[in-house]
């Protein structure tokens, strides 16, 4: 009997029967494989609807958790937004509203905070209180103050979320949101862990290796590189120092307090301002002259004194140890004096910087030299900056800076131009007693390098 291992011959009858079989098996094979095919295939689409249709529950209901602070917390009655009397805030905060921060409401920010139970600091502006997100995400609530100038309150307000909040880099603080009705105006950031860098900085104990320093600067650049050549507009920061980089749990550098920030057009030559910015010892000398320019590059020359303090780990200006000792141990001074000795080398030695991080150092210190020129078109931008601090270019001399501090020592000395706020006047009483006000570390050492000349 043919079988289909043994075939019967080909010219016979039984080979077309078993042909037509064979034939018949392999197509009824073929049709349930096709149906069985698409029914995986049904199923295995219907499951992966189901999981992309929970996972976006899930990110919507975690949106909704951390904007509306969770079902599981107690619902309160919520302050009806503050109706303003001129529109231009309201406006504002629409328009932020489609940008990344989220609106709170002050009972939110009650809640965040556990009635805002823990300080972590204070100053003009306000105070900061830490807080933590219904889905444990850490948070720092800055609650600013309020004064008899809301106008002036309000411009922090919208200068602060109208940058940082247009803004997204691994160097700058992240801001979460914001408060704003008639009790209260609060800024929602990340929480970082370890503080400001001049907690460690000025500190006798070193609890920070050079080399974590040295990461710590070169994060700060790049911060602020972003701000000033990859924004859409270019931010200028305008209060760099210590106490503004602020550190996570790895030291890791992020830039913050953004009160004072401006935006500006990239094309823009320079920016219009009013009154002093800064802090006293940080801030470029531009600001202390009559109708000069203020451009990006005054956070350079600030980020230039950090430099500085982070080199020596100490502040820059120390004035005599005993109250009858008023002499000024300047340290970008010192710095200058051993460069032109070709002595940074045994500077960084003075420093405690050890053998291994020297180089960094003695590199850190020509930039730092760089950033301080007293020309803003001198002084290089921020992503050179970067550059040279990482090693990526070769550093050229830098010519001699504080030159600003031997014009103002001797032309201003006798000057009868007298302009309130401007860093001119007729005397050299009146000009101490403005810089005493304003800027006193300059103040003293102007006036030691006007009398030495």
């Amino acid at each position: 009997m043919a079988s289909f291992f043994n075939p019967p011959p080909p010219d016979t009858p039984d080979f077309d029967e078993s042909l037509k079989n064979a034939n018949k098996t392999f197509s009824t094979w073929a049709i349930i494989s096709v149906v069985l095919s698409l029914a995986v295939l049904a199923v295995i689409g219907f499951i992966s609807y189901k999981c992309a249709k929970r996972a976006r529950k899930v990110i919507v209901q975690d949106l909704q958790t951390v904007a509306a602070a969770s079902n599981n917390t107690p619902q309160q009655h919520v302050i009806p937004v503050w109706e303003v009397t001129g529109p231009t805030m309201e406006n504002f905060l629409q328009e932020m509203a489609k940008e990344k921060p989220v609106r709170f409401s002050a009972q939110q920010l009650f809640s965040f905070t556990n009635n805002y139970s823990n300080r972590l600091g204070s100053g003009g502006f306000g105070a900061v209180y830490k807080g933590q997100f219904p889905n444990g995400v850490m948070i720092a609530v800055k609650v600013l103050k309020w004064s008899a100038d809301r106008k002036a309150e309000d411009e922090q307000f919208m200068a602060e979320i109208g940058t940082i909040g247009r803004t997204y880099h691994i160097n700058l603080v992240r801001l979460y949101g914001f408060c704003h009705d008639q009790h209260m105006s609060a800024l929602v950031y990340e929480y970082l862990e370890n503080g400001s860098l001049d907690q460690y900085l000025f500190k006798e104990k070193k609890e920070i290796e050079w080399e974590k320093l040295h990461e710590i600067a070169i994060g700060t650049a790049r911060g602020l590189a972003y701000l000033h050549e990859e924004c859409q507009q270019r931010i200028i920061h305008y209060d760099i120092k210590p106490g503004n980089i602020l550190l996570d749990g790895n030291f890791f550098p992020k830039v913050g307090d953004f009160g004072l920030a401006k935006l500006c057009n990239r094309d823009s030559t320079h920016v219009t301002l009013t009154g002093y910015r800064g802090t006293p010892g940080y801030s470029a000398p531009e600001f202390l002259l009559k109708n000069h320019p203020i451009t990006h590059k005054c956070d350079v020359y600030s980020f230039g004194m950090v430099l500085f303090e982070i080199i020596g780990r100490r502040r820059n200006a120390v004035v005599g140890s005993s109250p009858s000792d008023d002499s000024l141990d300047w340290f970008p001074k010192h710095v200058w004096e051993k460069y032109e000795k070709d002595e940074l080398g045994a500077m960084t030695i003075t420093c405690g910087i050890e053998e291994k991080d020297r180089e960094k150092a003695e590199r850190m210190s020509k930039v730092a030299l760089w950033c301080v020129q007293d020309s803003p078109e001198t002084r290089p931008p921020m992503n050179a900056v970067v550059k040279m601090l990482e090693g990526g270019v070769d550093i050229v001399p830098p010519p001699k800076p504080f030159q600003y501090l031997f014009s103002l020592g001797m032309a201003q000395l006798h000057s009868t131009e007298t302009t309130e706020g401007s860093g001119y006047t007729a005397n050299e009483e009146s000009r101490s007693r403005w810089y005493k006000e304003n800027t006193p570390i300059m103040a003293k050492y102007e006036i030691q390098m006007a009398s030495s000349t």
